[in-house]
């Protein structure tokens, strides 16, 4: 894995605004970090936000001064800004993306803009919040707004993040939650604010809200996923953009539909990466992608042709065969180009399925009988996590520990590689025993020893087989045709390997299990998978390098006590349940700039028994503590999910302490009624 290079010498010399408030309109402030040429008063230069609620002071500070100080040295401002309620930010922060959220990024692009060391060019750029918000602002079309770089996003809120998957509730709704939960009990940094951050503090705690019951009560595409979706109107979005995600992320699928939907300048870039900037891109290679933001900054900021935009439109990751691991430090593959999405080099190409278990190029006579499927409800263990960041446990294991009940169907050995790159998707043909019902699809590229390394999946809660707006419970026995799509890769299945399709009923805990256990029966011979087989493109051969990753240097950092991470999956051996268990701790670290000492602990428990999936339960305890001198709090977040065959509960509690006094608690026990969920 390449080094990632310490830059410390600029073509100019940064000046750091370490702590300012930006004004709104209402008279809220947002608090923001600044980095700018020193002469940026005198020589305006464009800028570039980051908008994110992580708090630009502590949490997100060894990322942030790793990487703005690197792009302001070469010619821009970079403004770091927490969104309101969060960090030393005022106001109150209830929910992701809300339109006061989006308000105040329009606001706050013009204040930069309006600034005297701004020549009032502007873009944005953020992963994963800052990305979703950076679509989201840019269909506010604020004049001052020219380009945005959007990292691991999704362009529809309902089909592509953390709450729902094909219409089934994912386990990274209550998970996400409860992170969000956890740091909205953190209090401003009184070294800014030494008068009012407790009353901010008290504000916060108080008036946050419960975010996984508001999300929990969106079990379909309403309105109120489809506020913050820039899918349901490409064409609000007026300036270039460059999307970025990693096969290891959740959130690839976008760049696709982006690069499809969008009519601006747009480019995109798919690696190998976790849920990160491709600078850290774990699973590696990482690449000097704050030299290709720079490229792209200078063309739509500075006027410079810099020659990104005569390169091809969408840049792939190639995966090679690799062995099954839950985490990998490089991921074997080249770079491939697109001009264009859909391309002309991916041939949709169907697979037919036999009831002998075989999938053969559609054309293939392959034996037809009606095959069944109702999985134990602890299907799922190997599964990895929805949105990997880059750490042991994070992918999906060898698939083998967990398809001995699954309906499989798989290739011979092939005579010849197939690259594959798009949506695989499952066309089947079905009837179920239950009216709600879901089906688990996994791809997978199985070696000649028999190791099966999942390459793609997807699931769909069948009740949503026409819409994700109005969804209909199944009449027991009828027959339905569905088509399941599965999350795009790009894949070298290598000669002498194998392609296999998996099926299961159930996929805990990545999602929650439907109300009844469900058999279906499913009609091989009126079912087919679809591959976008790809051929090679010359353009392949002449893709520049990318440079080695390269950043600032970072702050600097006292571990002061070891972490700890670990998930581990096991079976309960006097009932049978599968339970998962994560940890992460991060030890308590100083950050000896600001002289803060922080630690975080989070746990989190899954739980099912095989026969009954209303036995499904997930709990999450997340602890904070912040410390400088004699000042202290902590705060302890707990969130327990658990159903019925009708109803989500909901029960949490909220326990806020500054220097060991109890200064706030709060309790909530909520029931949410299942909608064919």
């Amino acid at each position: 894995m390449a080094e990632t290079k310490i830059v410390t010498e600029f073509p100019h010399k940064v000046r750091e605004i370490e702590h300012t408030m930006v004004p709104m309109p209402d008279g809220c402030r947002l608090a923001a970090r600044i980095w700018m040429p020193e002469d940026a008063e005198q020589n305006p230069v464009p800028a570039i936000l980051e908008y994110i609620p992580y708090r630009k002071n502590d949490l997100t500070a060894t990322r942030d001064e790793g990487m703005h100080p690197y792009v302001a040295g070469h010619g821009y401002a970079v403004v770091r800004l927490d969104l309101r309620g969060a960090g030393d930010s005022e106001g109150l922060m209830v929910d992701e993306y809300l339109p006061q959220e989006l308000e105040d990024g329009y606001n706050a692009i013009q204040w930069i803009a309006d600034q005297p060391w701004c020549d009032g060019n502007v873009g944005m750029i953020g992963i994963s919040w800052g990305g979703f918000n950076g679509l989201q602002v840019a269909e506010l079309q604020p004049p001052a707004l020219k380009a945005v770089i959007t990292i691991c996003s999704t362009d529809d809120r309902y089909a592509d993040d953390v709450h729902y998957e094909g219409g089934a509730l994912l386990i990274e709704n209550l998970s996400w939650a409860s992170i969000m939960f956890g740091r909205n009990s953190l209090p401003p940094d009184p070294r800014h604010n030494p008068d009012g951050w407790r009353d901010l503090w008290l504000e916060r705690l108080k008036g946050s809200g419960l975010w996984v019951k508001n999300w929990t009560e969106h079990q379909t595409r309403d309105e109120f996923w489809k506020h913050g979706s820039v899918a349901e109107n490409f064409d609000k979005i007026q300036c270039p953009v460059y999307a970025v995600s990693g096969w290891a992320d959740g959130y690839f699928r976008s760049v696709f539909r982006l690069m499809e939907g969008l009519s601006v300048p747009r480019k995109g870039l798919v690696g190998p990466w976790s849920h990160k900037y491709p600078h850290l891109g774990v699973p590696g290679p990482a690449i000097g992608f704050l030299q290709e933001e720079l490229r792209w900054w200078d063309q739509w900021l500075k006027g410079r042709d810099t020659g990104i935009m005569d390169e091809p439109m969408l840049r792939l990751w190639m995966q090679d065969a690799a062995p099954p691991r839950s985490m990998y430090d490089i991921r074997p593959g080249h770079w491939v180009a697109e001009p264009a999405w859909p391309s002309p080099n991916v041939t949709r190409t169907p697979y037919a399925l036999g009831a002998d278990g075989r999938l053969a190029p559609e054309g293939e006579t392959l034996p037809d009988a009606p095959m069944t499927i109702c999985s134990p409800q602890t299907v799922g263990l190997a599964a990895g996590s929805w949105c990997p960041y880059g750490k042991p446990g994070d992918l999906a294991l060898d698939q083998r520990l967990e398809e001995g009940d699954s309906l499989r169907f798989e290739t011979e050995p092939l005579a010849e590689p197939i690259d594959i790159a798009g949506d695989p998707v499952l066309e089947l043909a079905f009837s179920s025993d239950r009216p709600v019902a879901l089906v688990a699809v996994r791809l997978s590229d199985v070696a000649p020893d028999g190791a099966a390394t999942r390459v793609t999946w997807g699931v769909l809660n069948l009740t949503h087989r026409d819409s994700h707006e109005h969804p209909e419970p199944l009449e027991p026995g009828k027959e339905y045709r569905v088509r399941v799509q599965l999350k795009h890769i790009a894949q070298r299945f290598a000669r002498g390997h194998r392609v296999r399709v998996a099926l299961d009923t159930a996929y805990f805990p990545m999602v929650w299990p439907a109300p009844e256990p469900a058999t279906l029966t499913v009609i091989p011979g009126r079912s087919r998978l679809e591959l976008p087989v790809r051929q090679p493109w010359a353009e392949d051969e002449r893709l520049p390098a990318f440079p080695p990753p390269e950043q600032a240097p970072p702050p600097e950092k006292e571990q002061l006590t070891p972490g700890d991470f670990h998930i581990r999956s096991v079976i309960d051996r006097v009932d049978g349940s599968s339970v998962t268990e994560r940890l992460e701790d991060s030890g308590r670290y100083r950050l000896v700039g600001i002289d803060l000492t922080i630690h975080s602990r989070a746990t989190e428990s899954y739980r099912v028994h095989p026969e009954d999936p209303a036995s499904a339960s997930g709990e999450v305890v997340w602890e904070w503590e912040m410390s400088r001198g004699d000042w202290r709090v902590t705060t302890r977040t707990a969130t327990r999910l658990t159903c019925d065959a009708h109803d989500f509960r909901i029960e949490a509690r909220l326990e806020a302490r500054e220097g060991g006094e109890l200064v706030h608690e709060q309790d909530w026990d909520e029931r949410i009624p299942r909608n064919l969920v």
